[in-house]
């Protein structure tokens, strides 16, 4: 029987383990972005002989792909249910749905570039309530009147003062450690031309990513518009464009819709970057990024390329969010004009300091994040943090962009 079918017997806690009296650390996964965050988190724990980490899939409107990107981690799940009657010593989420169903202590921890987008599910706002973004309203922080985390991690001191504001009851748990992908991504600054040589980009061959979010507001949700203006006006010889497209994408509408909605790219020069690759290498080796209001955009300032946005909405973007100061700071993609020389316009306009509000409000720790999330993790367990800074692995060389290429044409065939 293989691994990934074996279903685990730790979470039973059975004579016949090697590795006893551990602490049990569950891991909730709802989304395939979750895991992604997540990831940062749980890795801190894997060496440490003192804790068992275990993994569950929760249920999630956006779950699809979840047990398959923890598998090609090496990772199996016990069911929702079985971690739901199971007592653990401390929970790692980044999701609010169920969490309140555990039996032990919840860590929960935000993703993404700050909190974009305010709450869309006016039916749980009490009346005259705000339409404060995730991890910063009270729906997802409380149940039945009472604060379900007994950590809640955020990335900047500002969510904090929005907390006070928002759900003062979850000051006491707030904890400010930083955002791992600003860390990663500075620090692999200097790898850029390993990585644009890993993605086998020829001299003077300029890279254009394309960055979309989820949701009808997204570039994605606009994609007729921007594909052929990609494949008509920028020639392949000089151009290699990326399309990085949100999971909840491809969990909303399944791997084959979406790869077929894209099979104009395959043969075109456009590779489609699977909803479970690490996007962060892929903005450090850009020449270009033409974003909308997600997270990757936000995260392209802190990289060398050139930023394009296409146009956004305003009253799906919190209004002191990064995607906000970027949408005030950065150009805008123009239908009516050659976007090649739109690229050319936003590389040769770019000024020093243009972004240096956007990039403050994505961490007010940073190189933090791994120190001081390993710190509220250990003291919530009751352990000793390890005589040794936390081991962080380097960014990976990207695979090269014609694997994504033939990927998007088997995921669309299949």
């Amino acid at each position: 029987m293989s691994l990934a079918t074996t279903r685990p017997a730790l979470i039973e806690q059975g004579h016949w383990l090697t590795v006893r009296d551990c602490k049990r650390v569950l891991v909730v996964v709802h989304t395939v972005t979750f895991a992604q965050r997540l990831r940062e988190v749980f890795g801190l724990l894997a060496d440490d002989l003192r804790i068992q980490v275990v993994f569950t899939a929760a249920p999630h409107a956006f779950g699809t792909g979840v047990t398959q990107y923890l598998r090609g981690l090496g990772i199996t799940t016990v069911p929702w249910e079985e971690a739901l009657r199971t007592e653990f010593d401390l929970a790692l989420a980044a999701g609010s749905r169920g969490v309140h169903e555990l039996r032990c202590p919840v860590v929960r921890v935000s993703h993404g570039a700050g909190h974009i987008k305010p709450l869309t599910d006016t039916t749980a706002r009490t009346p005259g309530g705000r339409r404060a973004p995730g991890m910063l309203n009270p729906v997802h922080l409380m149940h039945e009147g009472r604060v379900v985390p007994a950590a809640v991690v955020y990335a900047h001191e500002r969510d904090v003062a929005e907390l006070a504001r928002t759900c003062p009851q979850a000051l006491p748990v707030a904890h400010v450690v930083g955002d791992p992908c600003v860390d990663r991504i500075t620090a692999a600054l200097p790898r850029r031309a390993e990585y644009r040589r890993a993605l086998g980009l020829t001299e003077g061959q300029r890279l254009v990513v394309v960055t979309s979010t989820w949701g009808p507001a997204s570039t994605f949700g606009r994609l007729d518009a921007l594909v052929p203006h990609l494949l008509s006006q920028l020639p392949g010889d000089r151009y290699r464009i990326a399309l990085s497209v949100h999971p909840n994408v491809f969990a909303g509408h399944g791997p084959w819709q979406v790869y077929g909605w894209l099979a104009g790219c395959r043969g075109r020069g456009i590779a489609v970057v699977p909803p479970e690759a690490d996007w962060q290498s892929l903005l450090v080796a850009a020449d270009w990024i033409v974003g909308d209001h997600g997270s990757l955009a936000a995260y392209g300032t802190l990289t060398e390329a050139a930023l394009l946005l296409t146009a956004g909405p305003r009253r799906e973007v919190s209004a002191h969010s990064p995607a906000a100061l970027l949408a005030a700071a950065a150009p805008v993609v123009s239908p009516l004009h050659p976007l090649a020389e739109q690229l050319e316009y936003a590389a040769r306009t770019r000024r020093p300091g243009q972004y240096d509000q956007v990039t403050a409000s994505l961490s007010s720790a940073p190189g933090e994040f791994h120190r001081r999330m390993r710190t509220v993790v250990y003291r919530l367990l009751g352990l000793g943090e390890p005589a040794r800074p936390p081991a962080v692995a380097p960014l990976p060389p990207p695979p090269p962009l014609r694997q994504w290429e033939t990927q998007a044409d088997e995921g669309a065939a299949g």
